[in-house]
């Protein structure tokens, strides 16, 4: 299913290439022309609302269901529409995966969005397997940017074991803004090696494996952005090379276990299954996983 998100990175990508090719005049042109589509849509959108509204409750319920729709969401947000505010987005979201995160954590608490970041506060330890820091935080900043896309970025407080994160963003880390690190600095910071993935080419809509050392690497890459896992099912133990990934839901060919590649690899049917993360990293040295020396296989 498609996305706004989607749609309009896509109109981005467009945009640019008629900027660089066919000149600023058609450029401009293109770009008035999306704005009066847009304009014309959220207008309808807009009227929509307005109409459901008006109806009472039984139109507020409707328009209470078509906020939880995925696609339909998505277009709420873009116009400033959705029916309940950031706040009830992000604490929605929350309640979604506190489930999940009581495996690895205590609970987490929403301390409300300043300057555009989402603060959050995490009640408990990430003991256990060196890789549960990374699940619990990206679990948390997924569901949080899915909720609110609006935000600038995700602070969340009590983490721990410390987490570099410039290790868990996912694009290009530019030389001029963050200094390389050394690979002994990487390696205490993360608890693994970095290692440099091979095969690796643009977003795919298939799952990709990769060797890492020795270590069976997934690379999955949802909307444009890369996720990695060790290629383990967490049910069955098996490959999930060939699994279906329907955008983040990722089905095991062996056992149909399904799991969410956005929140950590959590188990759509049992919270308790999930994963093993890696922290990615895509920079002039190509796409870089770091491997615990717990999640060697």
């Amino acid at each position: 299913m498609r996305r706004a998100a989607d749609t309009g990175a896509r109109i981005d990508e467009l945009l640019a290439g008629l900027r660089s090719q066919a000149g600023s005049q058609v450029a401009e042109a293109a770009d008035e022309l999306v704005r009066q589509l847009v304009g014309l849509y959220g207008d309808a959108l807009a009227r929509i609302v307005e109409l459901l509204v008006a109806e009472g409750e039984p139109g507020e319920k409707l328009l209470a269901r078509l906020g939880e729709d995925p696609l339909v969401e998505s277009l709420l947000l873009v116009h400033d529409l959705h029916p309940l505010d950031i706040d009830a987005r992000i604490q929605r979201a929350l309640d979604q995966v506190r489930p999940y995160l009581g495996s690895h954590a205590g609970g987490v608490q929403y301390l409300g969005v300043q300057d555009g970041v989402a603060r959050l506060r995490l009640e408990g330890s990430c003991d256990g397997c060196p890789s549960s820091a990374v699940t619990v935080q990206l679990a948390i900043e997924g569901a949080v940017r899915d909720a609110a896309p609006e935000i600038s970025g995700v602070v969340v407080e009590g983490m721990t074991t410390p987490v570099q994160p410039q290790l868990l963003q996912i694009g290009m880390r530019p030389a001029d803004v963050v200094p390389p690190m050394s690979p002994t600095a990487e390696r205490a910071a993360t608890g693994g090696n970095w290692v440099t993935l091979a095969g690796i080419g643009p977003p795919s809509a298939r799952p990709v494996r990769a060797d890492a050392d020795g270590t069976a690497v997934l690379v999955c890459a949802v909307r444009g952005t890369l996720y990695a896992y060790v290629d383990r099912c967490a049910r069955c133990g098996g490959s999930l090379a060939d699994g279906r990934l329907d955008r983040e839901r990722l089905t095991c060919p062996g056992c149909a276990a399904a799991f969410d590649v956005r929140l950590a690899g959590r188990n759509i049917d049992d919270g308790g299954l999930h994963l093993d993360p890696l922290p990615l990293l895509t920079d002039a040295a190509g796409v870089r996983v770091s491997i615990p020396e717990a999640a060697r296989t």
